[in-house]
């Protein structure tokens, strides 16, 4: 059935101009500069800010004020993303990304709730409100592009601070496809159910995303101290590095994405945290049985005709004449709103939409002394999207999975869309604590996750696959990543801060360890006059020689990622389905390792290899530091890179091949070298003892200002591994204060 979907044009609005702040009111002025005098911000040199107010409130008045002032840029564009406003400042071609998101987020439900929200989480948010607003005042000369007064219940809209929230997995070409009609400029050809990229029988490559992190019990540390490593892969320049405390008990340092008023990742003097993503399946679709009902539509539930709710969703978007809109009516049923079709059925998609326990449990966390208070504040089950690892002064770890997983009947293979008509498929609440595949306190004293499966968080003292159902964990294999964290974790029993570091940077790279064998033995089948085997013979000899280790000054580091990425291009597609050990599907990695793969594509994607390194760059014996690079030119939110300017080498790779330590570089139309824009983005590493200690660094450095000394002084850290000092406690800051101010002076 085709949808009868209201579409408008709308007229311009207006011609474009310049935003500019909107004038406080007498009473708006005096309570921003109140709040602002109740602020200490204490920059330290390396220009991040140790933010201190008098209550809760005034910390998140400065923290977000201490935001703006480095970045205030990706503050506005993460509300643009989250309010569905991106048209406003982009254009035309983000209608369909601001229409996905008000699908979900609706401004008049938002300030529903936060009148709903507890007098203690409302003074959070205005005095969020009141920092953005004040910073906008006392910089005139920083323009937002759209906002131009932050109202409290925004920050309703934004609770959870991973890269890629659980609203991105809808797929923006179907939906367009849907809500566009047939004329729309999207087309739903090569695109997958859920999620924003292509797939089909081809091969297929996305840089890998996520994050590791590594919890030590004190019997395995060197000073019986329970350590954290924190080390999210994200986009680079995706959080700030901050610590906000207060008078009434908050004392929290660590990654805060860019925006929000809660420590993402990070510690406080007694437990740490650091967020992980997995295969967990928390996203469902259900196809709905569509009937026309005069000029609306029911949808088939229990054998009855329900009525689908009906919202009318405007989007404003930018023109070069000024403003327009285009007007949409949306579809919901109990299960959420319809984002696409399938046949004659609409598509409806369910996923965690809570914003007040989501925002109280995202900032509750930061405040959690040990184990038993964080494991009371999981209770409200709103951290959707995120895997947890923890440690405590007291010495407890765990790894924490999902903490919001629907129970469903396993009678369904939950992976795919389900009968939205049949009652057997309603949800009966979410799994709690003990039914989840969490693993606390593990007799081994590690636990991780490096966003594999949980099935290895611990070793042998790991949650067992069969004792969960199946959607609490699709993920169809071990990874590389996987196999490096057990090899670097497993049987030691000294670490210190030092040395887990070490171990997050271990060179090793799993992936070749297993691929470049098949490799060597399809080359020493081949003939030994064929023309292929002597065109490569060097380097054959210098992979059979490789450690399987990464360098910047490594030759067969380069042969190895360029010859991985030629044979997954030649041989991806066809290692699907093909059966093995791990199960029904077969990865690329898995079908070159088995031995199978045509000779021919191995050798012949070596001799490809060589021959782009030597186009690229002069010589196939070219080290890979020559070739990955980290160059920082401007704040731009799409990065931009030069091979004629000033650029450093990192020695680290892809966590694609296993490296527990992630860049995820590539060229540029116009470069050769490869530049990094993801991966390890902040580290720390932080030891509970009688006093916390951590160490930290951040790509490239805290400012977004191209013209500040911390715009990148800390890159060449960033690159070695180098990780500097936290100052955690007004003792460390002496002798280390750049400068000292309240908001506005």
């Amino acid at each position: 059935m085709k949808p009868y979907v209201r579409l408008f044009l709308g007229l311009s609005l207006g011609s474009a101009a310049v935003a500019s702040a909107q004038s406080p009111s007498k009473a708006e002025l005096a309570r921003w500069q109140r709040e602002a005098n109740a602020v200490t911000i204490v920059r330290d040199d390396w220009g991040i800010a140790h933010v201190h107010g008098h209550t809760d409130a005034d910390a998140v008045f400065g923290m977000i004020y201490a935001q703006s002032e480095d970045d205030f840029n990706r503050v506005e564009n993460n509300y643009l993303l989250s309010l569905g406003r991106l048209a406003e400042a982009e254009g035309e071609k983000e209608i369909w990304r601001d229409l996905r998101q008000k699908l979900f987020i609706n401004p008049d439900t938002l300030k529903k709730l936060y009148g709903e929200s507890p007098s203690w989480l409302k003074a959070l948010m205005n005095s969020w409100a009141d920092g953005l607003n004040y910073y906008m005042y006392t910089h005139p000369n920083e323009k937002p592009r759209v906002i131009t007064h932050y109202e409290p219940w925004m920050a309703l809209s934004f609770t959870e601070g991973s890269i890629g929230g659980d609203i991105e997995r809808v797929n923006l070409n179907q939906l367009a496809a849907f809500y566009g009609g047939a004329g729309s400029a999207s087309a739903t050809s090569g695109t997958s159910p859920l999620g924003d990229g292509p797939t089909g029988d081809g091969w297929d490559y996305h840089e890998p995303t996520g994050s590791n992190g590594f919890a030590i019990a004190p019997k395995n540390t060197a000073d019986h101290h329970a350590i954290l490593w924190i080390n999210p892969h994200t986009s680079f320049y995706f959080r700030s590095e901050l610590q906000m405390s207060s008078d009434e008990g908050l004392d929290a340092y660590g990654a805060v994405t860019w925006g929000q008023i809660f420590i993402y990742q990070g510690f406080n003097p007694t437990a740490g945290w650091m967020h992980t993503s997995s295969g967990v399946d928390n996203i469902d679709e259900f196809l709905e049985t569509v009937n026309k009902a005069g000029s609306g539509y029911t949808y088939l539930h229990g054998g009855k005709q329900l009525h689908f709710l009906s919202n009318t969703i405007t989007v404003p978007y930018k023109t070069d004449n000024g403003m327009a809109k285009r007007t949409f009516t949306a579809y919901y049923t109990q299960h959420g709103p319809v984002v696409r079709s399938q046949g004659d059925k609409w598509v409806t998609t369910s996923l965690m939409n809570s914003p007040i326990n989501a925002l109280i449990q995202s900032y509750s966390r930061t405040k959690a002394k040990d184990l038993a208070a964080w494991e009371k504040i999981m209770e409200l089950h709103t951290n959707s999207s995120n895997n947890t690892l923890f440690a405590d002064k007291e010495g407890n770890i765990a790894y924490f999975h999902s903490n919001y997983i629907p129970r469903r009947d396993t009678s369904f293979d939950w992976t795919k869309p389900v009968d939205g008509s049949d009652p057997r498929t309603d949800y009966r609440g979410v799994l709690s604590l003990n039914e989840t595949p969490n693993s606390i306190n593990p007799a081994n004293g590690f636990a991780f996750n490096v966003n594999n499966w949980p099935w290895s968080s611990s070793g042998p003292d790991s949650p067992k696959q069969a004792n969960f159902p199946k959607y609490v964990e699709t993920g169809r294999e071990e990874s590389p990543r996987g196999y490096h964290a057990l090899r670097v974790l497993e049987n030691k029993h000294d670490f210190t801060r030092a040395s887990v570091i070490a171990a997050a940077f271990d060179s090793y790279l799993p992936y070749f360890a297993t691929t470049i064998p098949a490799l060597l033995k399809a080359y020493d089948a081949l003939p030994s006059g064929d023309s292929l085997k002597s065109n490569v013979a060097d380097q054959i000899a210098m992979l059979r020689n490789w450690d399987y280790r990464w360098s910047a000054s490594s030759i067969p580091t380069s042969l190895a990622v360029f010859w991985g990425e030629e044979a997954e291009r030649r041989v991806g597609g066809r290692g699907r389905g093909r059966g093995g050990a791990r199960g029904k599907y077969l990865s690329a990695e898995d079908y070159i390792a088995s031995g199978t793969a045509p000779a021919q594509d191995l050798v012949g994607a070596l001799a490809t290899a060589s021959a782009r390194l030597t186009s690229d760059f002069g010589t196939w014996k070219t080290p890979w530091g020559d070739i990955n690079r980290f160059q920082r030119l401007d704040d731009d939110i799409e990065n931009h890179f030069d091979d004629s300017k000033p650029s450093m080498p990192v020695p680290f790779t892809s966590s694609r091949w296993g490296s527990l330590a992630s860049f995820g570089a590539r060229p540029y139309s116009n470069t050769k070298k490869w530049y990094g824009t993801s991966g390890n983005s902040f580290l720390a590493v932080v030891e509970f003892g009688d006093s916390v200690h951590a160490r930290a660094v951040t790509a490239g450095g805290e400012s977004g200002h191209p013209d500040s000394r911390h715009f990148q002084d800390e890159a060449s850290r960033y690159a070695s591994g180098d990780l500097r000092e936290v100052y955690f406690y007004p003792s460390q800051l002496m002798g280390h204060t750049e400068r000292t101010y309240h908001p506005g002076k």
